[in-house]
């Protein structure tokens, strides 16, 4: 790693702060400044610790320094006033979406609405949900054929054409923004189609664009790379290197061969992506969604993943954003172990700002292993393992999404509990499959190795048993199964995120084999299409659509008016007599929340003065503050609580003298 003195480090930020300012309409510099002087000198520093090896001296790395701060300028400058106007608002708050009331959903745009048009129609569903962030997977134009759904963007600055164009999004932003909803987009930072210009250019001799693909004329490097990698689709895709006729060479594609990875140790890449990235922001997306971020940066000896090069390229783009579009959100896609999750939030000891949001993908995974085992140890390994968040950060926690359930990601915390833990996600992986007399109904994900742990598929009513259902009391325990995995997200700390269908309780796309384009790929299973018939039924009492509809709304009303549930605050797990519960509290002392779960096919006890023993004091002597208990519906329960199969229950504890009740 380069090391620069603090004089030359002084003079391209004061080069760089000079070009950026006088780019700018004077209305926009006394602000721009002040952001400049907050973040820029993060920024280039870890510009510097990135590409300063690049060039041949300071000088070029100034030139360069100075053609992205050309790019942030354009940027600001072409920010239409009414985002400026939600940026300084933002800026004033800067926690605003780690509140209680917000809420998330996903969907993929055609399987929604048919296109960007149609989800404006959608509006007043999100709406009576409570959505406050929609995530439209993919829309931007894609390779033509295969493209992994939509993540092999062929062009950053088109909207795929059975979608859309760009004048349709910049007025679905704008609806969505009066309605009190954000869009969050996919930005696929690790890679591009095969068709994609810059694709295009390498394969017709331009050395320039060559050079922001990983290229090896022979498999020297690739192997070399390969004795330490890991494989993301070994059956259908295996290896992590394709060889390209019009390159005559060795191209590294990570998940697919027509998935070209961007080669960031280019400072180009890192200077057309950052380009790429603020124009769609200006189009009025707020929340870009960082797919494969932890791919990034490439160092032989390693699996190529969680590099420090990463990180800091996500903190050169919190900086970018921060200076010029602080209202504009970054989420980090990094499906990783617990112990390497906090890391893409920052590290707020040090000063250090990353993503504003991360996906807790060992939460979710080890939710649905209860599930299948009926015991939650697992759940509260993660959770024990799961940090403070740093400030103005939160967790995306949820139940289901485009992607397979990931098993591998729980083996650090499956590892403390058994000696054989391919043996026991294994099983899980068969449970879901439906295996061994299971009532749920997915499917295994990359099947073809039997020695493998295989990822599982399926909606997530079908998982929970409703397709397996054969009479009312079989459909409700599924449905209640949803439901309680959905209420562990709503109160577990973050931003939940309800995924299109789940709110019906919709079950599995079984009919995707027919479709050419997606036979291969079995996470179509939980990609179907917007069921008009199941949304008519949830009006419809005594249906599962209705129970699970009704039940949905019901928990987020009530969350959102519990403060204690907003993403920053603590987070206290509680032990009780039974390996099938589920118990923890959130927020402070004086009136904390208790979330009990069931996570079993029998009714369990829970003694709440027990708990009570367990919840921090609100006295300086440390002693337990005497409590009584209401649940959401406002009864006083008794001391030792009855838990139904599959069933939650909602707490707020008070001090008894605040309430009488004895």
């Amino acid at each position: 790693m380069p090391v620069h003195s603090s004089s030359n480090s002084n003079t391209l930020l004061s080069a760089c702060k000079e070009a950026f300012l006088a780019q700018l309409a004077p209305a926009l510099r006394a602000t721009a400044e002040l952001r400049f002087a907050q973040h820029a000198p993060t920024l280039i520093a870890r510009l510097s610790q990135l590409y300063a090896t690049h060039f041949a001296d300071d000088a070029q790395l100034k030139d360069w320094c100075l053609q992205l701060m050309q790019v942030l300028a354009d940027a600001l400058q072409a920010r239409p006033a009414g985002l400026q106007k939600l940026d300084q608002q933002r800026s004033q708050q800067p926690d605003w979406f780690t509140r209680e009331d917000r809420l998330g959903y996903c969907a993929y745009t055609d399987r929604f609405a048919v296109n960007l048009q149609g989800v404006r129609q959608r509006i007043p569903h999100l709406q009576q949900l409570g959505v406050t962030y929609l995530h439209l997977l993919p829309f931007l134009k894609a390779r033509v054929g295969e493209n992994d759904g939509g993540f092999a963007v062929s062009d950053f600055n088109q909207v795929e054409a059975r979608l859309g164009s760009m004048q349709d999004l910049e007025q679905l932003t704008q609806a969505l923004r009066e309605s009190g909803i954000s869009l969050c987009s996919d930005f696929i930072l690790n890679h591009v189609a095969d068709d994609h210009p810059w694709a295009i250019a390498a394969r017709a001799g331009d050395a320039k664009y060559r050079d922001y693909f990983y290229h090896y004329p022979d498999r020297t490097m690739p192997d070399q790379f390969e004795a330490t990698l890991g494989q993301v689709f070994p059956q259908v895709a295996p290896g992590n290197f394709s060889y390209i006729d019009a390159l005559q060479s060795w191209v590294w594609t990570t998940f697919y061969p027509y998935q070209w990875d961007l080669n960031y140790s280019n400072p180009a890449v890192f200077l057309d992506m950052t380009a790429a990235l603020l124009q769609l922001a200006n189009r009025g997306i707020e929340v870009f969604r960082l797919d494969s971020t932890a791919f990034l940066w490439k160092r032989p000896g390693t699996s190529c993943m969680n590099q420090p090069e990463a990180h800091w390229i996500l903190q050169c783009l919190r900086c970018i954003t921060e200076i010029t579009m602080p209202g504009v959100l970054l989420k980090a896609e990094a499906i990783v172990a617990t112990r390497d999750l906090p890391a893409y939030l920052g590290d707020a000891q040090r000063g250090v700002q990353e993503c504003h949001l991360a996906y807790h993908s060992s939460l979710m995974a080890a939710a649905w292993v209860a599930v299948a085992e009926q015991d939650t140890s697992l759940i509260a390994a993660v959770i024990t393992g799961t940090p403070e968040l740093p400030p103005n950060t939160s967790w995306l926690s949820y139940v289901r999404c485009h992607d397979d359930i990931g098993w591998n990601v729980l083996r650090p915390e499956a590892s403390l509990q058994v000696t054989d833990v391919e043996q026991r996600l294994s099983a899980v992986s068969q449970f879901f499959a439906g295996q061994g007399g299971s009532f749920a109904s997915g499917a295994s994900f990359q099947a073809s190795d039997p020695a493998a742990v295989h990822g599982t598929v399926g909606m997530a009513a079908a998982l929970c048993g409703l397709s397996r259902a054969t009479d009312a009391k079989q459909s409700h325990m599924a449905v209640q199964r949803q439901l309680l995995l959905y209420g562990l997200s709503f109160c577990f700390g973050g931003m939940p995120l309800i995924y299109m269908g789940d709110e019906f309780a919709q079950e599995s796309n079984e009919d995707y084999r027919s479709v050419t384009a997606h036979q291969y790929d079995a996470r179509w299973l939980h990609r179907p299409q917007w069921d008009t018939n199941l949304a008519a039924q949830s009006q419809i009492q005594h249906s599962s659509a209705h129970q699970c509809y009704a039940s949905l709304r019901r928990l987020l009303q009530w969350r959102r008016k519990l403060p204690q549930l907003q993403a920053q605050s603590a987070r206290c797990l509680l032990h009780t007599n039974s390996s099938s519960l589920l118990a923890f509290s959130r927020g402070e002392a004086d009136t904390p929340f208790v979330f009990i779960g069931n996570f079993s096919d029998q009714p369990q006890t829970v003694t709440l003065s027990a708990l009570a023993q367990q919840l921090p004091s609100g006295q300086a002597s440390g002693s337990p503050v005497s409590r009584c208990w209401k649940t959401q519906d406002g009864e006083v329960p008794p001391d030792i609580l009855l838990i139904p199969a599959w069933s939650q229950c909602w707490l707020i504890a008070s001090d008894l003298s605040a309430t009488g009740v004895n």
